[in-house]
């Protein structure tokens, strides 16, 4: 049997576009081999969010062709869309090909195979309209699924290169979601989470039908499903429809992710970021009302070009006030190809990583706040897998609805699971707490000890 091995770089989107790769070569016969061992095929998906991920890329590639150099070395993914030319350019690279056309990967496999000539198979992504069907019936995390609902975005921020990468916004067709979210739960997932380049933009592109509409109908028509978690949204794209569905759901997850990136006025006009602080605080004020205990994490995207102290403690002040549950924090970093990497009064390296540091104390801090509100209460756990600091035997980690991760005692048998877990120690990284029971079976009855 032929074997494919995979290396996948950067984000969500790409970890499942992978399992949706490897499906087409299981279908064709290939087993899955590791990226470290020797295989026929390597495929190395690929980011390019920043300078540093495409120089990763180019390393991940190198190492594959050290690896066997007489394999099929195939690059995809966001780096491969947006410079070609230089991934061809090193030595033992077979084909590349962009975000789109993943399935003629095996029919280039074969051409190469018979004309030994490297193929690039990357077309304009600007062009693309329509997404493009990508099935994953089965993760490789036993847990929880992801489900892709749309590519690409149209925002054009000025520090991301992402839209040259994935293209404009195309939304799956929702009776497609439906039926993959349905085979999901049918294999055994309670939990899916939806994603996206620009997941909560779902549905723009579409005449009659959005997002609310999409999170209303997964609610209603999938069978079995016991969490809806969507991976990130806009603050623009939190519609009064969206808190309506939220609202009205006991499936959507009290967690949502909402990339701030920044708390200044200025700064986002900067970044050509599409709300004001006003607006953002204002959609914050009426999730918290429609979801009480919603935890809400975010991107912040720290010492962008002419960040001064007052923009920064902006920032800073803002995520405070709305106790923010838990941050992302980058500093910024120089993408070529973007307007901000051109703008003048770069910041310097060392107030970067200051301000990171204090942006990550105060993210501690509220994390570990959030976590005590929940001390003494009972949560619903998904177990994932076991605790990998335990001295002892038998700890599992999980997550809450509300995204607190979670360690108790468990069976190997609970994983996946909903399980109700008794908070008994807040802290962060993580809680403790103490198991009740397993939700989808009778509660055992203990008898009473006189």
């Amino acid at each position: 049997m032929p074997t494919v091995a995979f290396h996948t770089l950067g984000c969500k989107v790409n970890h499942y576009e992978t399992e949706a790769i490897w499906q087409l070569f299981k279908e064709a016969g290939y087993d899955r081999g590791e990226f470290e061992s020797t295989a026929d095929v390597y495929v190395i998906n690929t980011c390019t969010v920043t300078n540093t991920g495409d120089k990763k890329s180019r390393q991940v590639i190198r190492r594959a062709v050290r690896k066997n150099p007489d394999g099929v070395i195939c690059v995809t993914g966001c780096y491969a869309q947006t410079s070609p030319a230089e991934i061809m350019a090193i030595p033992g690279v077979d084909i590349v090909v962009g975000t789109q056309d993943r399935k003629n990967l095996l029919g280039y496999i074969s051409q190469f195979r018979e004309e030994r000539q490297p193929i690039n198979g990357v077309g304009n992504i600007m062009k693309a309209r329509v997404y493009e069907e990508l099935d994953v019936p089965a993760f490789t995390d036993r847990t929880r699924a992801s489900l892709k609902i749309q590519e690409g975005c149209n925002n054009f921020c000025t520090f991301c290169i992402i839209p040259w990468a994935r293209g404009l916004m195309r939304s799956r067709d929702p009776k497609e979601v439906i039926a993959q979210a349905q085979q999901l739960v049918d294999s055994g997932y309670k939990e899916i989470v939806l994603t996206g380049i620009h997941t909560g933009g779902y549905g723009e592109d579409m005449k009659d039908y959005n997002f609310a509409m999409l999170l209303r109908e997964l609610d209603e028509k999938v069978k079995g499903l016991k969490r809806i978690r969507i991976s990130s949204i806009e603050a623009s794209q939190i519609t009064d429809e969206v808190i309506s569905v939220l609202n009205s759901s006991d499936k959507i997850v009290r967690h949502l992710h909402i990339p701030i990136q920044s708390a200044s006025n200025t700064v986002l006009k900067r970044m050509r970021r599409k709300y004001t602080m006003e607006f953002f605080a204002e959609r914050l004020e009426r999730l918290k009302e429609a979801l009480p205990g919603l935890a809400v994490t975010s991107d912040v995207i720290v010492g962008f070009p002419g960040e001064t102290e007052e923009e920064f403690m902006e920032t800073y002040n803002f995520i405070k006030k709305h106790r923010f549950s838990e941050l992302h924090v980058f500093p910024y970093s120089k993408r070529t190809g973007t307007p901000a990497a051109r703008m003048e009064d770069q910041v310097d390296e060392e107030m970067k990583n200051n301000r990171v540091h204090r942006l990550i104390q105060l993210s501690d801090q509220l994390a570990k706040e959030y976590a005590s509100d929940y001390e003494g209460q009972v949560l619903e756990v998904i177990p994932e897998e076991l605790f990998k600091d335990a001295q002892g035997q038998g700890l599992y980690e999980g997550y809450s609805d509300n995204y607190l991760k979670v360690v108790f005692p468990a069976t190997e048998d609970m994983v996946g699971k909903i399980v109700r877990v008794k908070l008994t120690k807040a802290g962060y990284p993580y809680s403790e707490g103490q198991f009740l029971r397993v939700l989808d079976e009778e509660p055992v009855r203990i008898p009473l000890t006189s």
